[in-house]
Order: C-alpha cells, then structure tokens, then sequence
C-alpha cells in the first residue's frame, strides 16, 4: 500500500490521463423554479445558491431540475468549456457537496469538468422524503445510481470518471458495474467495495444442504461484558435522526465531535485489520463504529469533544467552514442521510441481475492512514483487490488523515489512462 508525504497536498488526486474518454452530449443543466418536494424537514422552497463567500474562486453553486425526480443542488468547477472530460464526486455521511470543496479547482486546472452534486436526502437537493416513514424505496442503490446517471446526462456528458467517498464509495462501484460504459473510471474512498451479491449456483440437481445458522453479530454485541451495538443498526432507528438533529450539546458541538472523533486529530484512531467479524474483534474499534448500547450518537461524540486550542488550532476544518454543515444540518436534520442505512435490502432482488459482475474499469482505493473505515469490514479491503476489481491500480493511504481524507490531506493521486 502506497503512502504519500503531506509535503504533496494539493499536488496530485484523481489526475486522469489526457487519454481519457469523453463523450459531450448536448443537453445543459439549467437553474429552473424549485420543485415540489415531498414530506422534507425544514423550509425548501426558497431555496438559493450558496453564497459565493462559502466557496473557493472558481467554484459555482447551482440547481439541476429533473434529475430522477430531484432538483439536484451541485457543486461545479472548470465548467468554462463544454468538451472538458468529466468527474462526479459523490459524498457520504454525514457530508455534502461543500466536502469536495478543497479538490475540485486542482481538478479543474487539470482539464476536468467537475461536478459534486448533494446527493439524494442532502443539502439544498429536493424532492426527497425525508420522514421516518415516508418513501423509503426511492433510497435504494440503483435508483440512487439512477439519480447519478440522470445528472451526468444533464450536464452533457456520456462519460465520466466517478469518485466515492464513505457512502459515495458503494455508490459509485455500483456506478461502475451497472454502467462501466457511463463510468470508466472509479476511485473509491474510505470505504472498501467488496463485490456483488451472489445468487444460488448449481443447485437443480444439487439441492443445498441445511443452512447452518448465520452469526448474529447484533445479539453477540449486546451480549459483552460491557454491551455494544453496531453504529449501522443504530442508525436505522427512528431515535437517531432527533439524538444527531437536536443533540444536548447543539448541532454545531455535535458535528465538531463528529468530524473530531473520526480525523486524525484525535490519537486513538490507529486502525489494524480485524481477524472476523466477531463481537469480540469488532468491539475493538472506537465507539463511533461499535458503540456503547445505551448512547446515541450524540452521547457518543460528546465524550471526545476537542478542546477549545484544538478547536482553534483546526486548519482543514475551522468553525467558519464547519458552519456550512450546522446550517445546512440545522434546515434537514439527518434522516434523508440515515435512509441510507435503512434501505440496503429493498431492491434485493433487482441488485442480484448484477450477480458475478465485477468492476473492470481502472480502479483505486484512496483512504487516510488513521481511518477505521478501510478496516470497519474484516476482508473488504481484500476483497476489493482480488475479486471485486478486476484491472485494480493500488491501495493509497494518506498519512495525517483520518476518515475525511478529501478534507484532512486534499491530495491529488493519478489514475492511469485506460488501455485502448
């Protein structure tokens, strides 16, 4: 696994080739009157662009209408020429378009149009739903490739290289895998993709036998000297939206926590892969992943706040950028993002077409040296290397980041020009 210095920030990300294929349609993004959202948080249909003092020179806010249903608020930089090659950036949880900012001009000088969209249940998007019990199929993988397809197409391009960060990383391999002719790039951050669902093979005449009973690794957290739960199962409780949105310690504290916790900053992330996917091995990561069975994720966070010199002394993130997320949070609160979590199994089936198929575009994993995240999954990581990917260019770990790597340590790592 390759390592790079910070001395090379700023220098070198996801530079592709001037090989690289592209393809420019003729239809245009255009700014249009927001459209009717569902049952969402907070006032949406005054929504405007973000002002130009949140964004570096070079960098616009704007609306796409008519993107699967949404009106998508994206992100765009080098958007001077149309025959430019494309990039999407697709954030995770819980980010936004605004986390993509530091690398987007350096792609931009590079010859790229960039595009970071926030995603569906995020930001200034709408036309999401945003309750509890609301519309929760619309968050399902492929329709949420659906909503990355529809806003490349909009944007005028019929290729382009596609970049994940946490959530976004599962997002964009099934990007690649449902469409590599859209797709023929992949970069996947912080979150290893370890391949597609199986389907039952050979069994006609071959009838399985009895299935042995599946590890519970829920009950087995709850069942430690000192009691667990896995931070994905807490998410998908109706109690995480309001503990996260409503926090005791206040949004703004919360999100500090949170961005603290899971960064290099805080000392003890010095992850080491897991030997299973045991209650035992799994409760050695920190409790932003394995938490303890009686706090929600604000009390979680609480216990490792920064203090106010390391508050100050924050340079990748200081509290007028950290703003940017409090406001946007304090309008949504977190459920579109949470919904995430929740529908991993709805579309099950639909997902079992893709059953076997691999990613054979070029392909890259980025992550920081200090993040669990590559290590959260025991075997992923290897997976990801030697079944998921075929035509795989190499795992780069970041020193002097933690899980916002993008953020933490902006670099710039090339991906090699695909072969003809």
């Amino acid at each position: 696994m390759k390592q790079y210095s910070r001395r090379q920030a700023l220098i070198r990300f996801v530079t592709l080739s001037s090989t690289f294929a592209i393809g420019a349609g003729m239809l245009n993004a255009t700014t249009a009157r927001v459209g009717k959202g569902k049952k969402m948080p907070g006032r949406m249909g005054d929504l405007k662009p973000y002002p130009t003092s949140w964004l570096p020179k070079g960098i616009r806010s704007r609306f796409v209408d008519g993107v699967n249903g949404l009106r998508m608020h994206v992100l765009e930089a080098g958007y001077d020429e149309k025959t430019r090659p494309g990039i999407l950036l697709l954030h995770g949880f819980p980010e936004l378009a605004y986390s993509w900012r530091k690398i987007m001009v350096p792609l931009a000088e590079q010859g790229f149009h960039v595009m970071a969209p926030d995603q569906r249940g995020y930001g200034r998007t709408t036309g999401w739903d945003g309750d509890y019990d609301g519309d929760l199929y619309s968050f399902r993988r492929l329709n949420v490739v659906r909503d990355a397809l529809g806003l490349v197409y909009a944007m005028g391009h019929k290729r382009v290289a596609v970049v994940g960060h946490d959530f976004g990383s599962p997002i964009a391999a099934w990007c690649a895998v449902t469409l590599p002719d859209v797709f023929n790039r992949v970069v996947l951050m912080s979150a290893p993709f370890s391949g597609m669902p199986t389907l039952p093979f050979d069994t006609a005449d071959n009838p399985p036998g009895k299935k042995a009973a599946s590890y519970d690794l829920h009950a087995e957290l709850a069942k430690l000297p000192r009691p667990r739960k896995h931070y994905q199962q807490y998410y998908r409780t109706r109690d995480a939206n309001p503990n996260m949105w409503k926090a005791p310690q206040g949004l703004h504290a919360f999100l500090r926590g949170y961005f603290h916790y899971k960064s290099a900053d805080w000392k003890g992330n010095k992850p080491f892969h897991l030997a299973s996917r045991t209650a035992s091995e799994m409760a050695q990561m920190p409790t932003y992943y394995i938490m303890d069975a009686d706090d929600g994720m604000a009390e979680t966070v609480a216990k490792f706040m920064p203090s106010e010199k390391e508050i100050a002394s924050n340079t990748w993130l200081p509290e007028e950028k950290l703003e940017v997320y409090s406001q946007e949070y304090q309008r949504t609160g977190f459920q579109g993002g949470l919904n995430w979590y929740r529908s991993g199994e709805l579309g099950a089936a639909e997902m079992q077409l893709y059953a076997g198929r691999r990613i054979e575009q070029p392909s890259l994993f980025i992550s920081g040296a200090s993040d669990w995240g590559s290590y959260q999954s025991p075997g992923a990581l290897e997976k990801m290397q030697e079944q998921a990917c075929t035509d795989f260019r190499g795992v780069h770990l970041v020193p002097g980041a933690g899980h916002w790597v993008q953020q933490e340590q902006p670099l710039i790592l090339e991906l090699p020009a695909q072969p003809e």
